[in-house]
């Protein structure tokens, strides 16, 4: 069967045909649609990671044979394509008629996508790897775009914008997520985690000016919880780029 995005741009579950939506035409197993076996999909997904997902595993997680889930999807590819998606669900842009502003609309979207991200690791491994036009995602695409316009921003600066806010969120979710999940599986807290590496690191040679002087900024930032630091700085981070964005729009 061919892979989803190895077979160009119009490789994608989104691109199949009508009749593949809800599974082949006729003698589909009973008990069994693409809505149960995504939310299966992406359960898995956060409980045990990418690199352990299987059709096999997820047949076992349904228990049924791996050939009856190919009913509902050609590939793994469309599998997560779907999973995907259905996350970009769970966002929720801050209703237009409460009369908040294109800032305070701007910094929900990004919070909601940050805690995405740390919600579910594996969602930077496939964002970027398929085309990402199921409903969910082109909603909240679409979203984007409207606060942006209601900046003030010419057409032509929108694109960079976006850029700038959401892969800035993008880079800091998926770090964020990494360091909980390498936190949970030490069996440490977060802040434990982060105080015995940064003792470790402290110990090896030529390596102590630079964490003292990294204690001295993280200290003066403030925060006694690694979440509360994380806030603090994404929070801080996010009023410098709509401040960049307020600038642009003064300059014309």
């Amino acid at each position: 069967m061919a892979k989803a995005g190895r077979q160009g741009p119009r490789a994608s579950v989104w691109l199949a045909g009508e009749d593949r939506r809800d599974g082949r035409r006729g003698g589909q197993p009973s008990g069994l649609d693409r809505e149960r076996i995504t939310a299966v999909t992406v359960r898995l997904l956060d409980a045990e990671g990418l690199a352990k997902f299987s059709m096999r595993r997820l047949a076992a997680e349904l228990n049924v044979t791996a050939m009856s889930v190919y009913w509902y999807v050609d590939t793994k590819d469309e599998l997560l394509e779907l999973a995907l998606d259905a996350v970009f669900g769970e966002l929720r842009d801050p209703d237009p008629e409460t009369g908040a502003d294109w800032r305070a609309r701007l910094r929900a979207l990004a919070r909601e996508n940050r805690r995405l991200l740390v919600r579910h690791p594996w969602l930077s491994q496939l964002t970027g790897t398929y085309l990402n036009i199921g409903p969910h995602s082109m909603a909240f695409s679409q979203a984007v775009q409207e606060v942006m316009r209601l900046s003030g921003l010419p057409p032509h600066r929108l694109t960079g914008a976006i850029s700038a806010v959401f892969q800035f969120v993008y880079g800091y979710g998926t770090i964020e997520g990494h360091l909980l999940a390498r936190a949970a599986a030490t069996g440490r807290s977060p802040d434990d985690y982060f105080r015995d590496s940064m003792e470790a690191a402290a110990d090896l040679p030529h390596r102590a000016d630079v964490i003292e002087e990294s204690r001295a900024i993280m200290s003066a930032r403030g925060g006694d919880t690694v979440e509360e630091m994380l806030d603090r700085d994404f929070e801080f981070a996010l009023d410098l780029l709509v401040a960049g964005i307020e600038a642009m729009v003064e300059r014309g």
